[in-house]
């Protein structure tokens, strides 16, 4: 019991402070000659270009299907052995002529050989059989962007470069290192590997994208591999399978595949230019904050609250015209 009090004071004070902040905020907006505050898009209009990053090459992925072009970003900070597999299979085109088996309502669509496991399944060539599984890593060096908002998942939550992270809280002492987990979370357009029962039974070849509400049950029991940072529109519309779990019965119902490259393996004048705002710019927590306390005429009340999946990762096209601040 020594232990709760503070515990429960802590959490206390982070709602106090949060409501007090949303107070502020909305006396602030009700003041007649406050200055206008400015929506999350004005931000990014007025953001420097030192707030993007363009995205690696060697982790990004092109999944090609007839409608366009999706574009996923891997996570060798989190999920490394799952990556270079994904990698190699990529080199090799594995998925090449492959399909989409599985889009199941309000939850993934899941990608891969619809024969895996039997005599005909497509060979792997020489990316690995068998993968430990990555379902965590320890937060010793990790990058960490936190947000102040309560999760009911994890005790934190915020950013660890391009990717939404839940982990464990830190000691709060500098004498005491903490070396406790970190997680990539189950958000929209997060990518994860396919796995069977065993935990370790799962290689990166069977991929899966979330397309419904964030199922953050299966975190820390499923390796995520990325997310979709463009695109995600041509996997969300699919047709929802009528099978169990949402398999499509019938092999003509299954979407093809055209091809999964590396973006390192196609010519530089055919990769879909693409830059990601950093996750611990200021631009970032400002356009985050935005979004918290939305301030624009529609909204009545501000929540005061911003859950890590409705946190968005602004993406644009580094050639695009920038439109310039709108004026006072």
């Amino acid at each position: 019991m020594r232990h709760v009090l503070p515990a429960f004071v802590a959490l206390a004070c982070a709602f106090a402070l949060q409501c007090a902040f949303a107070a502020d905020t909305a006396a602030a907006a009700a003041t007649p000659d406050a200055p206008k505050l400015k929506s999350a898009q004005e931000i990014l209009d007025a953001s420097p270009k030192s707030d993007w990053h363009a995205l690696d090459p060697a982790n990004t992925l092109y999944l090609e299907l007839a409608t366009g072009r999706v574009v996923i970003e891997l996570a060798p900070d989190f999920a490394p052995q799952h990556v270079a597999n994904i990698r190699t299979l990529a080199h090799a085109g594995y998925w090449n002529g492959l399909s989409i088996n599985r889009s199941q309502d309000n939850f993934v669509v899941q990608w891969g050989d619809p024969d895996a496991g039997e005599k005909n399944a497509k060979p792997l060539g020489d990316a690995k059989a068998h993968l430990p599984a990555e379902f965590s890593r320890t937060t010793k060096d990790l990058p960490f962007t936190r947000l102040p908002d309560v999760d009911g998942w994890a005790p934190q939550v915020g950013f660890s470069g391009d990717f939404p992270v839940a982990r464990e809280s830190p000691s709060g002492f500098a004498f005491l290192p903490h070396e406790g987990q970190a997680w990539l979370t189950h958000c929209y357009g997060m990518v994860g590997a396919g796995r069977d029962t065993a935990p370790d039974s799962s290689i990166g070849n069977e991929l899966y994208v979330v397309t419904g509400q964030a199922p953050r049950q299966l975190d820390r029991n499923i390796t995520v591999v990325g997310r979709v940072v463009q695109g995600m529109e041509l996997l969300s519309v699919l047709p929802r399978g009528t099978g169990p779990l949402g398999f499509y019965e019938k092999p003509e119902q299954r979407i093809a595949i055209k091809s999964i490259r590396l973006a390192a393996d196609v010519p530089e004048s055919e990769r879909t230019p693409l830059e990601l705002l950093r996750t611990d710019s200021a631009t970032f927590a400002a356009a985050t904050e935005a979004r918290r306390n939305r301030r624009d005429g529609w909204y009545v009340r501000p929540a005061g609250h911003i859950d890590l999946c409705n946190v968005p990762l602004p993406a644009r096209d580094p050639n695009a015209p920038i439109k310039p601040p709108a004026k006072p």
